[in-house]
């Protein structure tokens, strides 16, 4: 556990315990139901920071602080926006202005990156998923609101912003500029294998891309595909409602999702016999930047025990998200609404696990102290070996037990984000 981490993990304790303390005062806890006892807690120990603490604090930065920790502890997309901020994100939201193609979340108090689009500026500077920025334009990310991040991104086409990256596969904080530019969300690519498989990598639900699936689909049927390998890597962005017609197109009967929040009813979502073009053996392919509507499909056809997935454990990503407004002129962005898989699991909060857990290759180089990559330094083997495992298990050239061991757990890979974590530096003096 690297120092700024056990800062962190140190501080959290010391302020759980704090609370504790005043909640338990008079020998009697705070109710956990008890939300005017929590509030009290809360104000005294905001007052004994100001009267107590070994300088004057910025009560401001402590309120803001609270609140974005608040947000993130129920929600890693939530955030909180002063009525500035509000400002420019009503007025940029739909500008469509160029950035750099990262797709985010909020991971350990820091921006963190989900996903890279392809052909991005952030892909060529070799930015991958689970990496955490630091700070962009040298405004540190450490509890800036998620929906204010994404606004520091964009801006006109070929301006530069600079960011800050805590990497998990070098010890060291890197600089970075990246240059805006429009990016195209990926088409989907489909094609044939050999043994009579037909290939299809879905990379994103923007648009009209389930359409595209239907199409690619029908035409790997005319050209003989027996198998159907439907690949989710990277698929992280358009509709999250896109997962539902996704997964019809494999499924004919049976439950898709539903969604449900504290003040949402129930409404499920079931498969449309009428809509499905797939019937033959199938297998999905995910890993740890698959997110949002896509992990709605992998999650429906796990559950449906339609397909076997195969991969690593999904971002976990699928809400109705709602801007409230506030009365100071702010307003708060929050998942009012999950979609849950069949079982009845919060995609949300668990992701899609795989039938079978393998961890990706990873075939990057090494990187130099600036970011760029040593030559010399990727990894001989370049077999996708997530393809080859799918592919043998949909043709029944091995089987799930075969892939896993006698107590039936992953072969190998986990979460990668839970596995590393970047360095986080110390705390400025």
């Amino acid at each position: 556990m690297n120092s700024r981490f056990k800062w962190t993990v140190v501080g959290s304790s010391t302020c759980v315990v704090v609370l504790l303390l005043l909640g338990a005062r008079n020998g009697r806890a705070v109710a956990t139901d008890d939300v005017y006892g929590h509030l009290k807690v809360y104000t005294e120990v905001l007052e004994r920071i100001k009267l107590e603490y070994v300088e004057e604090p910025n009560m401001k930065n402590v309120s803001l602080g609270a609140i974005n920790g608040l947000l993130e502890s129920v929600d890693p997309f939530a955030s909180y926006l002063s009525a500035d901020q509000y400002r420019q994100y009503e007025q940029n939201r739909d500008s469509g202005k160029p950035g750099v193609g990262l797709i985010l979340a909020k991971r350990y108090g820091y921006v963190a990156v989900v996903d890279v689009l392809p052909g991005s500026p952030a892909e060529k500077a070799n930015i991958t998923s689970g990496d955490l920025i630091e700070s962009i334009n040298n405004v540190a990310t450490r509890d800036m609101p998620l929906a204010y991040a994404e606004e520091l991104l964009r801006g006109d086409a070929n301006t530069s912003v600079q960011l800050t990256i805590l990497r998990l596969r070098n010890p060291d904080p890197q600089k970075i500029s990246l240059t805006r530019t429009k990016v195209a969300y990926p088409d989907v690519v489909a094609k044939m294998l050999p043994e009579n498989v037909g290939y299809l990598h879905v990379t994103s639900l923007a648009d009209n891309r389930v359409e595209t699936t239907k199409a690619k689909l029908l035409e790997l049927k005319k050209q003989g595909a027996k198998y159907i390998v439907l690949d989710l890597r990277h698929c992280s962005t358009g509709d999250q409602a896109n997962g539902i017609p996704l997964a019809n197109l494999f499924l004919d009967k049976g439950e898709i999702t539903y969604v449900q929040g504290q003040k949402s009813e129930r409404k499920q979502f079931d498969a449309q016999a009428g809509d499905a073009f797939w019937s033959g053996p199938l297998v999905v392919i995910t890993d740890r930047a698959t997110a949002g509507g896509a992990e709605i499909a992998a999650a429906a056809l796990l559950d449906d025990k339609r397909a076997q997935v195969v991969g690593e454990r999904s971002y976990g990503d699928a809400s109705i998200r709602k801007t409230i407004q506030m009365d100071d002129g702010g307003a708060i962005i929050l998942s009012v609404a999950k979609y849950y898989s069949p079982s009845g699991k919060a995609i949300q909060d668990t992701g899609v696990v795989p039938s079978v857990q393998i961890a990706e290759n990873d075939n990057s180089p090494e990187l130099d102290q600036d970011g760029n990559p040593i030559p010399g330094t990727a990894p001989r083997n370049t077999e996708d070996n997530l393809l080859k495992q799918s592919i043998d298990l949909v043709t029944g050239k091995t089987t799930i037990a075969q892939l896993t061991n006698s107590d039936n757990e992953p072969v190998m890979g986990t979460h990668p984000i839970e596995q590393k974590q970047p360095k986080i530096p110390e705390p400025q003096q």
